[in-house]
C-alpha cells in the first residue's frame, strides 16, 4: 500500500527507507532555500545530486550541508545556470549534453518572485523569462539525457492563480504591469510546460508533472516588503476564521521540498505525469472561489491546448524549435 503523506511531511518522511544509490539528479537553484535541502535529502539517500546556480560561490557555501550528509556514494556538482540569460541556459546545457551521463529526474526547482517590471538580457519579462523561458530551453536541450522512464518535476505555485499566461502579451508590453500578475503568467507557464513536455515524452516512459510547495519563508520572497505580507496574512486568516478553519501556518523548508522529492521519486508516475500536485499528493481542479492558502489548480494550467499554445509562442519567442 502506498503511504500516505500530507502538507506536515518533510523530505526525511517522504523518503524514509528509499535507497536512491545510482539516480543521477539535477536540481536547478541550489543557493538557497527549497533547492538545498531537495540537494541535502537525495544526496543523504545516495543520489548523485547535480545543482545549478546562477552565483557558484554562493551556492557551493550553501550546500556545505549537502556534502557533510551525502551518503551510499550520494554526491554533488555544481554547474552555473543563469535562467536569466540564453547564452548561459545554453552554455550549461551544451555542457551537460557534452559530459554525456543520464539524469533519472531533472526538479526545475529555481525561480524569482514578484519582482519589479524588469527584463532578462534576452529582452524577456523578467519572472516570465527567468522562471519559464530559461527552463524551457534548458530542459528541452537536455532533455534527450532524461532516461527512459525518468521524471521532470516542474515547481509551480497556487500563484498560478492570479493570471492564465497571456500569449499576446507575455512582456506587458501593452498591459500595466502587476509584480503578483507576472508571478500567476510565469507559474502558470511552468504547470503548462510540465503538461505538454509530459505529452512529448511518455512513449518512452518519462512522466512530467507540476507542484505548489507551500507558503515557505524563503529568498523567494524577497522583493515582497514585511508590511505587505503582513496584511495578506492577517486577510488570509480572516477569512479562515470567517469559514471556522485554524489560521495559516508556514510550512518549514524541509516541508516545502518535501512535495517535488514526493513527486520526484515517490509517488506513482501514472498518477502525477500531467497534473499538479500539492501537499505531497495530486490537486483538484477548481475554477470556483478559492481563497489563497486553500488547494486546487485552476483548469487553464492544465488545459492541453493552452499548453501547445504556450510551447509554440515560447519556441517562437526564444528562436529555437524542439
Amino acid at each position: 500500500m502506498t503511504q500516505v503523506f500530507n502538507a506536515a511531511s518533510t523530505t526525511d518522511d517522504v523518503l524514509a527507507g528509499v535507497d536512491l544509490s545510482g539516480k543521477r539528479v539535477l536540481v536547478t537553484g541550489v543557493s538557497a532555500g527549497l533547492g538545498v535541502e531537495t540537494a541535502r535529502v537525495l544526496a543523504a539517500h545516495g543520489a548523485q545530486v547535480v545543482g545549478t546556480a546562477r552565483d557558484l560561490a554562493k551556492a557551493e557555501r550553501a550546500t556545505q550541508i549537502v556534502r557533510d550528509q551525502a551518503a551510499n556514494g550520494g554526491s554533488i556538482e555544481l554547474v552555473e545556470l543563469d535562467l536569466a540569460s540564453l547564452a548561459s541556459v545554453r552554455a550549461a546545457a551544451d555542457k551537460l549534453v557534452a559530459d554525456g551521463r543520464p539524469f533519472d529526474v531533472v526538479i526545475a526547482n529555481a525561480g524569482v518572485m514578484a519582482t519589479p517590471l524588469g527584463h532578462t538580457i534576452d529582452g524577456f519579462e523578467t519572472q516570465f523569462g527567468t522562471n519559464h523561458l530559461g527552463h524551457f530551453v534548458f530542459v528541452n536541450r537536455i532533455a534527450a539525457l532524461i532516461r527512459d522512464g525518468g521524471r521532470l518535476v516542474n515547481l509551480a505555485s497556487s500563484g498560478h492563480r492570479y493570471s492564465n499566461v497571456d500569449l499576446e502579451d507575455p512582456n506587458f508590453e501593452q498591459t500595466p504591469y502587476d509584480p503578483m500578475v507576472a508571478y500567476g503568467r510565469s507559474k502558470t507557464a511552468n504547470i503548462l510546460f510540465a503538461v505538454e513536455f509530459d505529452r512529448r515524452h511518455q512513449a518512452r516512459g518519462v512522466r512530467a508533472t507540476a507542484l505548489h510547495p507551500g507558503g515557505i519563508q524563503t529568498e523567494l520572497g524577497r522583493h515582497i516588503g514585511e508590511d505587505t505580507l503582513e496584511q495578506v496574512i492577517a486577510r488570509i486568516n480572516a477569512e479562515l476564521a470567517e469559514q471556522g478553519q485554524p489560521p495559516f501556518q508556514w510550512k518549514t523548508i524541509p516541508q516545502g521540498a518535501a512535495t517535488s522529492v514526493w513527486a520526484g521519486f515517490v509517488a506513482p508516475a501514472g498518477e502525477v505525469g500531467a497534473r499538479y500536485c500539492e501537499n505531497c499528493h495530486v490537486s483538484q481542479v477548481t475554477d470556483g472561489i478559492i481563497n489563497p492558502v486553500s488547494e486546487g489548480v485552476r483548469s487553464y494550467a492544465l488545459d492541453p491546448e493552452n499548453a501547445k499554445a504556450l510551447w509554440a509562442k515560447s519556441e517562437e519567442m526564444v528562436g529555437e524549435r524542439f
